[in-house]
């Protein structure tokens, strides 16, 4: 399949690699500086190169304010047929774009971010499929997702968007916290220092990413529960409650441990069975 790839960025050049594995690819972006050097990777250094390289799969992997005006801006220059495809981390106003924009689509999220993923081995990692993409584009990012060994869910664009308040919101919202309060007289010791690790990485993030996911609508009900939790903390801790404090220990124990649904897949329906080795 002829694959053209809106955006080189981390996400983007990754995706151009990977396909570039089976597929004839083509990348645009914006910047020069990024034009990919991969073997098998065209560069096209304008969007009306779209019509002579005629793809039949258009994947969207700029920064998520700019997706759908991506769309907009090259929907002139492809051919009818061509499938659209989204990698972004918040669906948001796609649905309606998909709508109304006259092309079958496909929309996916690679559950992982280049910045912490190791990308040689991602079994532990995980992908989204969207329900009511076209068939045809939900069966080849199903193939090319279990090539890369991924753990594969289906979910609706408004089960994705509630999921990723809690799968990416609250833990980007902790790291933020924890840069916030940082002292530099600390001597850190292990925790302290992944915790750092951690915050550094999701920091070097583009600031309209990090914006992006924290302004996703359903980030606020989850905060709240989360700012409930930290004054029942800070009542634990005032009293020194030993035995409520075992207690929620426990509680905090049983929430990130085994259980019947692993934690983070908030109800979706896992795409694949059991892996060889699992």
């Amino acid at each position: 399949m002829k694959i053209a790839v809106l955006g080189a960025g981390k996400m983007g050049a990754w995706l151009a690699r990977e396909l570039a594995r089976d597929n004839p690819v083509a990348v645009y972006d914006l910047d020069p500086a990024k034009a990919p050097r991969d073997e098998g990777v065209v560069w096209m250094p304008s969007i009306p190169g779209l019509a002579e390289f005629r793809p039949q799969m258009l994947v969207n992997a700029v920064s998520l304010p700019q997706t759908r005006v991506a769309f907009e801006a090259v929907l002139p220059w492809l051919d009818p047929e061509c499938l659209l495809a989204d990698v972004a981390s918040i669906k948001g106003d796609l649905p309606a774009f998909y709508a109304g924009c006259g092309h079958r689509f496909v929309s996916v999220h690679p559950m992982f971010g280049p910045t912490f993923a190791d990308l040689g081995s991602l079994r532990e990692e995980n992908a989204v499929i969207i329900e009511g993409s076209d068939p045809s584009g939900a069966g080849f990012f199903h193939s090319f997702f279990t090539r890369l060994g991924l753990r594969l869910f289906a979910f609706s664009f408004d089960e994705h968007d509630r999921m990723m308040a809690y799968s990416l919101s609250v833990p980007f919202v902790a790291s933020l916290v924890f840069a916030a309060g940082l002292d530099a007289t600390t001597v850190p010791g292990t925790t302290f220092g992944r915790h750092l690790k951690i915050a550094r990485g999701l920091l070097d993030e583009d600031d309209h990413l990090l914006a992006e996911i924290l302004f996703n609508p359903f980030t606020q009900p989850q905060l709240e529960k989360v700012t409930g939790c930290l004054e029942y903390f800070k009542h634990v801790i005032a009293g020194r409650d030993y035995e409520e404090a075992a207690k929620l220990f426990a509680r905090l124990r049983r929430n990130v441990g085994s259980g019947p649904e692993r934690p983070g897949t908030a109800g979706g329906r896992p795409l694949d069975g059991p892996r060889s080795g699992d």
